[in-house]
Order: structure tokens, then C-alpha cells, then sequence
């Protein structure tokens, strides 16, 4: 069985781990799409928007409520697919470590 000394010294570096994947989490890349990949969201893992790509196509005035729609549900699926990617990372910290079921470390 462990001692508290050694689960204190894993807590500890769970910790300095947790904290170079958090910093390692604005690396990654996703990309939300929406409407066919006509509207496109670049991301990093932490959540940051990095680029917004728009078809020539969507570009008329008629149509701005459905572009805005299309914005919207492409930052929504980036931002699904950055903590999917975060989560996943976090996740090889915490492989090994005694913790209770269901627990889960902050992201």
C-alpha cells in the first residue's frame, strides 16, 4: 500500500504535469466546421479561436441570419472538438494515479 508520503509525491506530480499540458493545450489545433465545411473555426485545445474561414458563397446579404447561424454551430463544434482534445490530454496525466470513481481533475 502507498504512504502519504508517495501519494503526496504523486499529487505533486500530477500537478507540475497537469499544469505543461494545460500550457501544451493552446498548441493544439481543431477545427469546428459547419454547412458542408462552408464556414469553418480554427481553435486550440484550450479553446482560443483562431482563424474564422467564410465561403465566397455564404458572403450575401440576403442570407446574414443563416451565416450567423452557421458562425454560431462552427465556434460550437470547434469549441466541442477542443474539449474532447483537452480532456483527452488531461486524461494521460491522471493514468496510474488511486483516484475515487468518477472523480475528475479540473481542466
Amino acid at each position: 500500500m502507498n504512504s502519504l508520503d508517495d501519494i503526496l509525491k504523486m499529487a505533486q506530480n500530477v500537478q507540475t504535469q497537469m499544469a505543461e499540458a494545460q500550457a501544451n493545450l493552446d498548441n493544439i489545433e481543431v477545427e469546428g466546421a459547419a454547412g458542408g465545411g462552408l464556414v469553418r473555426i480554427r481553435a486550440s485545445a484550450k479553446g482560443r479561436i483562431i482563424a474564422v474561414s467564410i465561403d465566397d458563397s455564404l458572403i450575401v446579404p440576403a442570407d446574414k441570419q443563416m451565416l450567423e447561424d452557421l458562425v454560431a454551430a462552427a465556434f460550437n463544434d470547434a469549441r466541442a472538438k477542443a474539449d474532447a482534445v483537452a480532456g483527452q490530454e488531461m486524461g494521460k496525466m491522471t493514468q496510474g494515479i488511486p483516484l475515487p470513481p468518477g472523480f475528475k481533475l479540473p481542466i
